[in-house]
């Protein structure tokens, strides 16, 4: 269950969508002020290539569940494209968001309601392993340099979404990047808005062959790579 001291403090923006959740601790915004739900079409699942990739048992990762948006954006690619079986969806989390402060975020994505009602109320209930829709949600709660090492799973895609390297260096050093490599599935993938060249570096090191592309909004470029086939 997490730790609910844990939970974060948080600023809010406010939006013509709502409003939007600025860490204190990390001075960052959960999501993109251009738009969360545009970003991770761009970012993740354009990124990883999906849906195109999707298949019965796929499993996405991530780094930084936040307010839960690339889940619910995710499960709702996953439904319109009507495939057979679940998608596996474990993401890993130091500092998560009550169910009231994730409410508050999500109702500036109105077309995500429906999934929303049971993430919070999973979320409310202290769950980390529960379904959504067709999506098998594993979330788990803790330092990533701790968590993810313990990992049995590996992902055929990764969400590297962690606040920026520049506020929250332990999230993108070369050591966890490693642990990301060490846990996809081979011919696996990454994507990540960010572009800094010690983040590509790293990732490039454990194994990925990486690439840059055009970021979302304001940011230039983005980056994206497949791990090595053996």
């Amino acid at each position: 269950m997490p730790d609910r001291n844990q939970q974060p403090e948080l600023t809010w923006t406010r939006t013509e969508a709502g409003l939007i959740p600025v860490s204190t601790r990390f001075g960052d915004p959960y999501f993109s002020l251009q738009g969360g739900l545009a970003e991770t079409g761009h970012v993740f699942h354009a990124g990883n290539d999906l849906p195109a990739r999707f298949r019965p048992g796929f499993h996405i990762a991530e780094l930084g569940f936040g307010t839960g948006l690339n889940l619910l954006a995710t499960c709702a690619l996953w439904q319109s494209c009507d495939r057979p079986g679940a998608l596996h969806f474990t993401s890993f989390e130091a500092f998560p968001l009550s169910a009231g402060q994730t409410a508050t975020a999500l109702q500036a994505f109105p077309s995500l309601a429906t999934l929303a009602q049971p993430l919070l109320a999973a979320l409310n209930s202290g769950q980390t392993r529960f379904p959504l829709g067709p999506v098998d949600v594993t979330l788990c709660i803790g330092d990533a340099g701790q968590t993810l090492p313990r990992w049995q799973g590996a992902a055929d895609a990764w969400f590297l979404d962690g606040f920026a390297p520049t506020r929250n260096p332990d999230m993108w050093s070369a050591t966890l990047m490693a642990e990301v490599a060490r846990h996809t599935a081979p011919g696996g993938s990454f994507a990540t808005y960010s572009a800094a060249g010690h983040v590509r570096r790293a990732l490039q090191a454990a194994g990925f062959q990486v690439q840059r592309r055009p970021g979302f909004g304001p940011k230039r470029h983005m980056t994206v790579g497949r791990l090595h086939q053996a």
